[in-house]
């Protein structure tokens, strides 16, 4: 079985071209629809700053763990599937490969299907008369025409941009920090001006007291830390293409908080103001661009919804690439290495995100988001075991070599290309939660067990780090080290200089030998 392609080895020197700002503007807005709305359960029982000061709580104890998670690729230049290896095997990391690459292609549909809805606002901008196309769907298509078209339009639209490779992807990153930038105040003054003032939410106290609201509170802050889940097992995927190790570090460590911080008090600012404005709370923000069309409005406010509608489907794209495209990619390509690329895989997300009609498969569940967001468990479960082995059992020591050898001796063959200890601390790592995911999704369950599935991040990951930290203790794998030091062993990278080097010369030589004889 093949091991290896061009894109699953460590990123050439090359292609390293992200640097600090790279990142920042990589992580700004990076999960722009989910962040705006997070608040929104949230203010039924806590006060809007209470909520705040949960948001930055999750997204602030998240950061570490998107910055310990990128800092294999970051320093070996390799992604997510290759990292992975090193813990849970050759042929091991192929379950967690498959169970991501999946996740990404079905995000990438329903991302797609609110990219749809932006579309739909921007074209009623330009053109009133798209809201009334006739529907020619049948009922059971679970659309119609009009909203179909919107999606399909966002669906080929997006397409160009999955083919540039990872390095270069990064000015798209720069584009979409820029103008989203520009339009999220414009529209919170817009509201704000509107409403003559910021609306009733932000004034109303909190209901709830004591340990109820600190469990509010708590729950909070776990779903921004879902919300940011799969950027957090996406890190070395971007990390690989790090221009120097320290460029994600703290670039990351302050734009993470900060950005999505600030895009939920938009959120919160915004949807109170619309309060005022319509009567009730619209925190979704293109239902509430939708609102502006709908009092035969002025040339200047189609003009405005329609910069606005523009700049949330640029971020709309960015998530699917940030989220999505690109670790479907590097999934597919570790699960078929002869035949995709990370190009190729981000078109087969793509094409999975069509097909599968993700606006009917959100409204057949009422649990559907529930569903989706507690695969933070097994996430949770996984990502703890690749920070143990990376942190505190081989200590930063990594056999590059060895990440593409699929025979006895290897460093990360274990058992026939299988850890067993990375196993069973996944599954300890799931199970401790698995009564909590159970409740979650409408089960009656006991409250202790509720409570556990709140911290469901911290217990997943913290059960599995440890079982897997106890487990490498007692039964050593090979190359496990007493002292942290970030080196490749096998001398991988100036082993391929090298060769690269003697490649060149050989080049040379025979040029200067044709030339000599003519």
């Amino acid at each position: 079985m093949a091991s290896q392609s061009d894109d699953l080895l460590p990123v050439p020197i090359e292609e390293r071209t992200w640097t600090a700002f790279s990142y920042v503007t990589f992580m700004v807005l990076s999960r722009f629809s989910d962040s705006w709305m997070i608040t929104s359960s949230m203010v039924l029982g806590m006060s809007w700053w209470q909520a705040w000061l949960a948001v930055w709580i999750g997204y602030g104890v998240m950061t570490p763990f998107v910055v310990l998670m990128g800092r294999p690729g970051a320093v070996f230049h390799v992604t997510f599937p290759v990292v992975n290896r090193a813990s849970f095997g050759i042929f091991g990391s192929l379950w967690c490969v498959f169970n991501r690459a999946t996740m990404a292609c079905i995000w990438y549909g329903v991302q797609s299907s609110i990219g749809g809805s932006c579309v739909l606002v921007m074209l009623r901008a330009i053109w009133p008369s798209v809201n009334d196309i006739p529907n020619s769907m049948p009922l059971s298509s679970g659309t119609n025409t009009r909203d179909f078209v919107c999606f399909f339009i966002f669906w080929v639209i997006s397409l160009p941009f999955i083919w540039p490779p990872v390095h270069k992807i990064r000015h798209f990153f720069t584009f979409k920090t820029i103008v989203t930038l520009i339009a999220c105040p414009i529209f919170m003054i817009w509201c704000i001006v509107k409403a003559k003032g910021v609306g009733p939410i932000v004034k109303q106290p909190a209901i709830i007291h004591g340990s109820e609201l600190a469990w509010a509170m708590i729950n909070g802050a776990s779903v921004c830390i879902s919300n940011l889940i799969t950027l957090t097992t996406n890190a070395p995927d971007f990390g690989s293409r790090a221009k120097t190790p320290s460029a994600p570090i703290v670039s990351q460590f302050w734009s993470i908080p900060f950005s999505y911080g600030l895009i939920c008090l938009l959120g919160v600012i915004v949807s109170s103001s619309s309060q005022t404005i319509y009567g009730e709370a619209i925190w979704s923000p293109v239902d509430l661009l939708g609102k502006f069309l709908d009092d035969n409005p002025s040339p200047a406010t189609r003009f405005g919804v329609w910069f606005i509608a523009f700049s949330f489907i640029i971020a709309q794209i960015g998530t699917n690439i940030s989220a999505n495209s690109v670790s479907a990619g590097c999934d597919l390509t570790a699960l078929f290495p002869r035949f995709i690329n990370i190009r190729r895989g981000g078109y087969i997300s793509a094409i999975v995100g069509l097909v599968m009609c993700p606006w009917n498969l959100v409204s057949s569940s009422s649990r559907f988001t529930s569903y989706m967001s507690a695969y933070s468990v097994f996430l949770s479960a996984i990502a703890g075991v690749m920070a143990t082995e990376y942190w505190f059992v081989r200590k930063g020591h990594y056999n590059v070599a060895d990440l593409y050898v699929t025979s006895r001796g290897s460093w990360y063959w274990y058992n026939y290309g299988f850890n067993p200890r990375a196993y069973a601390a996944y599954v300890a790592g799931i199970a401790i939660n698995i009564v909590g995911f159970v409740g979650d999704t409408g089960t009656p369950v006991p409250t202790a067990a509720t409570r556990i599935f709140d911290l469901s991040f911290f217990t997943g990951f913290g059960t599995s780090s440890i079982v897997y930290y106890i487990l490498s203790r007692m039964f050593p794998v090979l190359g496990a080290a007493d002292v942290f030091e970030e080196i490749d062993v096998s001398g991988y990278e100036e082993k391929r200089m090298t060769s690269c080097d003697e490649d060149t010369n050989s080049k040379g030589d025979r040029t200067k030998k044709e030339s000599f004889t003519v």
